[in-house]
């Protein structure tokens, strides 16, 4: 089996929200719900010297974020309809909305946040890798939507091969140890000195403010 997944470039992302712009055009997503989002992450503080000069230790960055189609899948392992399936073939999790009772245990089971529940349908739902593009030979939409290059889609040997020096996890994301995640991040340096930040575009992130 394969096994896919993504890589991000925390140091070219501008959190210009295009990748989630793109996934909610191809998946037809309301304001609300979203597949992939961007969190802006900010914290440090001003430091003023005795002589009147001021010090900035001030720094943001930007995380975009999908499912990681992890190795050991906690949506999986909570679904008790076995809605949440793990591809034999390329390792990409998703949902099987013909399968899914609407328990939510995915939703709360996934450390990332990852699954939606649709009131609407009184299902859940959520990145599947662009599993119908991938199988077309395609990548996800939004790596090929992104401007800035951020983002890669590849075999996961192939990425870490690429990208010796990524890591899988940077603030605010959870540690990776859990559930194995197909994601490899190359740390801007603010990211890789991150100990005091907190997420600023929460409303944005619980579909309270619109994307822009």
């Amino acid at each position: 089996m394969a096994q896919y997944g993504f890589y991000f470039d925390n140091t070219r992302c501008t959190g210009c929200r295009t990748c989630t712009m793109a996934c909610k055009d191809y998946k037809d997503l309301d304001q609300k719900h979203a597949f992939r989002n961007v969190c802006d992450y900010e914290g440090g503080e001003l430091t003023v010297g005795d002589d009147g000069t001021v010090v900035s230790g001030v720094y943001m960055y930007h995380v975009s974020s999908a499912c990681n189609h992890c190795d050991n899948p906690a949506c999986v392992a909570a679904c008790p309809a076995g809605a949440v399936v793990k591809d034999e073939e390329t390792g990409l999790v998703y949902i099987n909305p013909e399968v899914c009772g609407g328990a939510g245990t995915c939703v709360e089971a996934c450390p990332y946040g990852v699954p939606v529940f649709f009131e609407e349908t009184q299902k859940a739902s959520k990145c599947d890798g662009c599993r119908d593009r991938v199988a077309a030979g395609l990548k996800p939409v939004c790596v090929g939507s992104c401007p800035l290059r951020a983002l890669e889609f590849d075999e996961i040997e192939t990425l870490r091969s690429a990208h010796p020096d990524a890591v899988d996890s940077i603030a605010p994301l959870p540690a990776g140890d859990a559930t194995g995640p197909n994601l490899l991040i190359l740390a801007s340096p603010a990211a890789a000195d991150a100990s005091d930040g907190a997420v600023t575009n929460t409303k944005q992130l619980a579909g309270e403010e619109a994307w822009a």
